[in-house]
């Protein structure tokens, strides 16, 4: 037995050591706020790392151009342990350069990026504010109007906590046709007796359980997390997974021909249904309703206060949706891009679907808040293009504040997380102890 075990030691020298390590592809500019008048030109450095060093010989493939859009640029050269340095060429427009690089190693690819912005305050919307928006949209509330809420709960006593309760909440709903439809969601309370401000926290894009926001709730906040497909949104993730995968695949054109068919008629009106039963919880204070959601969630969010005059603030990180006709203009436009595929199968270029577009655009609700807003979003964004986003914030007559995460792509960070909810748990707050 103990001539075994020598054996197998020395089998495996104990020299002899296996290698792993995380590799990051790391791009910047050179400037630190990322910012450039239109004609400056930009410089980007590219260094690929392991293990905190640099790593050198091998191939890097860079591509350059404006965000979204067929690059400028393609080259591929060898890194060393000094990086590259790259010359990025400029815009003579309000708009944003981006660099992408790439490298393989172990049969993997690693990709890193950076995004120049070139005056972003003065982007442009490309969308169009139909003459008949704002009859088209009173016409759908007015349609909701005539439906009770029919409250339904289903007590989730395992999502609450010591200070607040928790419960699945739907109500009835505009539908896609004639019959109306049910609009799900996690209502969370204060337990203690009083009254409270509002808010609604509407999703980002998918299909997906949620567990609503018991722990604001228990600060003092009546909460309702919405999901948006008419479904309960307390079952096993299989469910969801399959109906993400099958019925609910590219929800987000269904209907695109039609406005009175198009999927988020539905969505958009069942946010308002959701804030007439916040408003009617006997808890509220009366007075103090606010929004917010990120990507999908965060256009939504800015949907529900163009058109609900009882929201008195929103919170949107990277909206979505807005100004989609951006890529009928030869640059970026929101998610879900609809109108990026100039032919074929994904295209969506049709004059009827262009139109109907115009209804829906966050650009054209952006026209129209009036309430105040922390919007936030990082420069990175692939999902929701900072092009488009700002298409919609530069719009926006109300009171605005952007804070930007400037290197965060379709995500967030803790630190951008807390200061928005600090901001909102102060608005709300603040607001209510003004009334």
């Amino acid at each position: 037995m103990l001539r075994f075990a020598l054996l197998s030691i020395l089998a495996f020298p104990l020299a002899a050591q296996d290698r792993i390590g995380a590799v990051q592809v790391r791009v910047s500019t050179d400037r630190s706020d990322w910012r450039y008048e239109p004609g400056q030109p930009v410089r980007f450095r590219i260094i690929a790392v392991q293990d905190g060093h640099a790593l050198s010989g091998i191939k890097v493939t860079y591509r350059i151009g404006p965000e979204m859009m067929p690059p400028k640029v393609d080259q591929t050269v060898t890194l060393t342990a000094d990086g590259l340095t790259v010359d990025g060429g400029t815009m003579n427009e309000p708009g944003f350069l981006r660099c992408i690089a790439t490298i393989e190693r172990n049969g993997k690819i690693y990709r890193g990026l950076a995004t120049a912005a070139f005056q972003p305050e003065n982007i442009k919307p490309t969308q169009q504010d139909p003459a008949g928006f704002d009859e088209f949209w009173a016409d759908g509330k007015a349609s909701l109007a005539k439906l009770p809420i029919d409250a339904q709960f289903t007590p989730l006593p395992e999502h609450g906590n010591a200070s607040a309760g928790c419960y699945q909440v739907n109500l009835q709903n505009v539908g896609m046709a004639t019959a109306p439809s049910r609009f799900y969601g996690v209502l969370c309370e204060p337990k203690a007796p009083g009254k409270y401000p509002a808010l609604l926290s509407v999703p980002g894009a998918g299909v997906r359980p949620y567990r609503g926001l018991a722990e604001m709730a228990a600060r003092g906040i009546i909460t309702l997390q919405v999901g948006i497909h008419g479904i309960p949104v307390t079952m096993e993730q299989s469910v969801y997974d399959s109906l993400g995968a099958g019925a609910l695949a590219n929800y987000n054109t269904f209907g695109l021909d039609s406005r009175d068919r198009y999927y988020f008629r539905r969505v958009y009106l069942g946010c308002v249904r959701a804030n007439d039963f916040l408003t009617s919880h006997p808890k509220w204070d009366g007075v103090n309703l606010a929004v917010t959601g990120g990507s999908q969630g965060g256009a939504l969010s800015i949907v529900t206060a163009a058109l609900d005059p009882r929201v008195r603030g929103l919170a949107a990180y990277y909206p979505a949706l807005a100004d989609v006709t951006g890529y009928l203009r030869n640059r970026a436009g929101g998610w879900p891009h609809m109108f990026r595929a100039a032919d074929g199968p994904r295209s969506h270029r049709s004059p009827d679907k262009i139109e109907t577009s115009q209804y829906y655009d966050v650009v054209n609700f952006a026209r129209r808040v009036k309430v105040p807003g922390l919007y936030s979003w990082g420069f990175n964004d692939e999902t929701c293009p900072p092009t488009s986003m700002y298409s919609a914030y530069n719009v926006i007559p109300g009171e605005k504040k952007l804070l930007l995460a400037l290197e965060t792509g379709h995500n967030n960070i803790p630190e951008q997380v807390a200061e928005v909810q600090a901001w909102l748990q102060a608005f709300l707050k603040t607001a209510s102890a003004r009334n």
